[in-house]
């Protein structure tokens, strides 16, 4: 299978910064912490009130950096609901910046974006916020069915919001709905932290701890085919994430070949990158769960097809993308490896991979029955 081709302004709009990520922010605020520290340093009056504005300046000017960097917070919308996260006066303080609704966080051009609650307390994973954008005249074709794409927010401090803000899913699907380069499709952005953003579970069936694996590829598919109108078998149904996140979808697609035909890894991993604690200690089960591993070995009964992405500025992230791919073109599966050049083990990556990823999903749904 070959690379897909995106209309060039949808690829545009990806790899498009956001106001909140422009450098010229953090370049103002260290200019203003420099004419702090020269007051501070002329203007002995206020030097005690100068000082303290060049440690909150500076303090500043490192978070904008940093955002600048990874591509996290990209609009007033993504602040909110990255304050709102914090909880009490926080939540109220995001609602009060950029105010959702109760139920549905927005809208994709003519679709809706609702705001589920998937549990299960018997795999030991509680409440939470799974984000299902719906197409465009979902409401108006009640005779139609939809293929599905999940998504796997990365760890650690991840959240399913974050596909659509950093990730801007919302913003890629539109484009590709306006240029016709995407049938409809239902995207389900997973909340896979059990409760727990700070823990990089890795998308694990976890001993003694949340079953992570099994929640996504049991509990989670099948609340999306019972409460949507979806297609519901692999054909139709494929399975993504970014870093942390993609190594989830790799390794849980891996292991469950009848629930998903397509997998869409950004900024991949194929080891468990220190997690192995994880699971106990139970080399058996770090070996179940370590793709560069069993790949060689595993069995193949359907086809399967793989879109993996990496930014050329993150050597390790480029040079583990192709060793997938070769790892699975020798297993006889589709593969497309696709570099983002300049980019690194950032946001910025994974947001402009995505309309790729979305159309690659695309042209295996049309080739499925």
């Amino acid at each position: 299978m070959s690379d897909t081709m995106v209309p060039d302004e949808v690829a545009e709009h990806a790899r498009q910064t956001g106001p909140l990520e422009s450098p010229w922010i953090w370049l103002t605020l260290i200019f203003l912490a420099v004419a702090a520290l020269a007051a501070a340093i002329w203007l002995r009056r206020f030097r005690r009130s100068a000082i303290v504005a060049v440690v909150c300046l500076s303090l500043l000017a490192g978070i904008t950096g940093l955002n600048s960097y990874v591509g996290y917070v990209r609009t007033r919308h993504d602040l909110a609901q990255l304050i709102a996260r914090g909880g009490g006066p926080l939540r109220w303080l995001g609602e009060s910046i950029d105010r959702p609704d109760n139920d549905r966080t927005g809208s994709v051009g003519d679709s809706d974006v609702e705001r589920i609650d998937i549990a299960d307390p018997a795999l030991a994973v509680p409440s939470g916020r799974t984000f299902v954008l719906l197409p465009p005249g979902y409401r108006d074709h009640p005779e139609q069915r939809y293929p599905v794409v999940y998504l796997v927010h990365g760890y650690p401090y991840g959240s399913p919001d974050d596909w659509l803000a950093a990730g801007d899913a919302a913003g890629t699907l539109r484009g590709l709905y306006q240029h016709n380069a995407l049938k409809p499709v239902i995207v389900v952005s997973v909340d896979l932290t059990a409760g727990q953003p700070s823990r990089a579970w890795d998308g694990l069936d976890v001993p003694g701890g949340p079953q992570l694996e099994t929640y996504l590829s049991r509990t989670v598919v099948t609340a999306i085919d019972q409460r949507y109108r979806t297609r519901p078998d692999r054909g139709h149904r494929a399975l993504g994430g970014m870093s942390g996140g993609g190594f989830a979808a790799l390794n849980v697609g891996l292991h469950h070949l009848d629930q998903f035909g397509a997998l869409l890894i950004s900024l991949p991993y194929d080891t468990l990158d220190g997690n192995e604690g994880f699971l106990g200690g139970n080399q058996k089960l770090v070996r179940a769960n370590t793709p560069r591993d069993y790949i060689p070995t595993m069995p193949f009964p359907q086809k399967l097809s793989v879109m993996l992405t990496a930014g050329t500025g993150a050597p390790t992230d480029a040079a583990t993308a192709d060793r997938l791919g070769k790892a699975l073109q020798a297993r006889g599966q589709d593969v497309v490896v696709r570099m983002e050049q300049g980019f690194n083990h950032t946001w910025h990556t994974a947001r402009a991979s995505l309309p790729y990823l979305l159309t690659f999903a695309g042209r295996m749904f049309d080739g499925a029955r």
